[in-house]
């Protein structure tokens, strides 16, 4: 089953402003909610830029991959997901 027929992504902002005009002390939310449980499988609190850059990787992850090749590779992602999200990163090369 793909990833995203079994996980939803969710993202809060934490104001009204888009990301590239967001002040850097804004805090957004990122959350993969299971569909069947309504729990929470994954949640980031980061900045606006970041969370833009990781939903994108995570709404293109969300659609490649089976559900748990998608859990196995975002459930090792801890709190540095600055370097995971940014446009340089080489993580789908390994």
């Amino acid at each position: 089953m793909r990833a995203n027929r079994a996980y939803r992504l969710i993202v809060t902002r934490g104001g009204l402003m888009p990301a590239p005009l967001a002040d850097t002390s804004r805090v957004d939310h990122v959350e993969i909610v299971e569909i069947d449980s309504g729990e929470v499988a994954l949640f980031w609190d980061c900045a606006p830029q970041v969370a833009s850059r990781l939903a994108r990787a995570l709404r293109t992850d969300l659609a490649q991959l089976r559900a748990d090749e998608f859990f196995e590779r975002w459930a090792t992602v801890q709190d540095d997901v600055r370097q995971l999200a940014s446009p340089s990163s080489a993580r789908h090369a390994a």
